[in-house]
């Protein structure tokens, strides 16, 4: 159980930020407010929450409050891919005739758990007097409704995942087995009830493999939700340590030209406290630092050439330059003016961006073996 309620807590934060980021995004919302729903009812079915529920409010009070916010559950979900449908007004008419379809299901089971006796009510789904027409109807009706919303949610969330490419549709399929799985779970549960209505035993293990079935699916479910935005963050953290690791790597070679030319190394667009917190950020300080790098290599390239080199080009190899950029930055710090004009550098791991930041490191990393 608090594994299951951690998970829907992940997905519930996770989403919460999304829905603050884009707070006129109707299907966002109403995932978030489906999450929420079931978060909340898990406090009021344990022991704990339940027993304050019905001490405070009469007995039989949190489990029907815990079956309301269930209903609302899926009703949210439904809305989901309603407002996700290509014409949207169509979309929005039958979240509105669904929401009188659940109002009427929640009304009706509330009239079913108000009309018997508090101990009659009292108990578990497997412990339950199922013989008692109310009792029977509270749960098959909660039941029946749970299995339509969430047949109805799997079906589009395989359509979905259909239509999707991967990372996104393997979210979407770790969706709809969740949902397909809680909806067989809802159809066993009915037909327990049906069964259990007519005086008949059913056999525990099988109570216990169904709701071990349901907490599987729903800890599935979440998964699926927070796959794509998961995987994306971790891509982004990935990201950012490498960023960070480069950004360490470049120091050898960014001093050597930060030091003899020191104008190069940019500054804060402003002394405002904002911007100078935006420029301590990683990915800023990698990309500053590589194009520092790039600046000083420009202006050092006229001391790199040997006496006599008359080339246009300079291509070399990452050991040659670093030892050829400590010779420069000796003849710099003695005042020695500029030979010649800029010379290109050719960079030997290609021409494109990664090529690039390769090679700097490449020559970073010999400077730093030098010393």
């Amino acid at each position: 159980m608090e594994l299951l309620l951690l998970g829907l807590l992940t997905a519930l934060v996770w989403k919460l930020y999304q829905w603050k980021r884009s707070p006129h995004d109707a299907p966002l919302r109403a995932v978030t407010l489906c999450l929420l729903c079931a978060a909340l009812s898990y406090p009021v079915a344990m022991p704990g929450g339940a027993s304050g529920v019905d001490t405070v409010a009469g007995h039989g009070t949190a489990k029907l409050i815990q079956n309301v916010l269930l209903l609302l559950t899926v009703y949210f979900l439904m809305c989901f891919y309603l407002y996700s449908a290509a014409d949207e007004e169509a979309g929005r008419r039958r979240a509105r005739k669904e929401a009188v379809l659940v109002g009427i299901v929640a009304v009706a089971i509330t009239v079913a758990a108000v009309s018997v006796p508090h101990e009659v009510f009292a108990g578990s789904f497997s412990t339950a007097d199922m013989t008692i027409p109310q009792i029977a109807f509270f749960y098959g009706g909660a039941g029946l409704y749970l299995m339509y919303a969430l047949g109805m949610a799997f079906r589009w969330t395989r359509q979905y995942a259909r239509m999707s490419r991967r990372p996104h549709s393997t979210g979407l399929w770790m969706t709809a087995v969740g949902l397909g799985a809680m909806a067989v779970a809802c159809a066993i549960r009915a037909v327990i009830v049906a069964v259990r209505s007519a005086d008949v035993d059913v056999p525990h293990p099988l109570m216990v493999a169904v709701a071990f079935l349901l907490v599987a699916s729903i800890l599935l479910f979440a998964a699926g939700v927070t796959y794509s935005g998961a995987r994306a963050r971790i891509s982004s953290l990935r990201l950012w340590l490498r960023h960070r690791r480069d950004h360490r790597r470049l120091s050898p070679l960014w001093e050597l030209l930060a030091e003899a030319y020191p104008d190069n190394v940019l500054r804060p667009a402003s002394p405002a406290p904002l911007d100078r917190w935006r420029a301590r950020g990683v990915h800023r300080r990698y990309h500053r630092r590589i194009m520092e790098c790039r600046d000083g290599l420009v202006d050092i390239s006229p001391y790199l050439l040997d006496e006599g080199d008359d080339s246009t080009v300079l291509n070399l190899d990452s050991a040659e330059l670093a030892a050829r950029l400590r010779r420069a930055s000796a003849r710099i710090e003695k005042g020695v003016p500029a030979p010649r004009r800029a010379v290109p550098l050719a960079m030997a791991l290609g021409s494109d961006r990664e090529s690039d930041v390769k090679q700097l490191i490449a020559v970073s990393d010999e400077l730093r073996a030098a010393a």
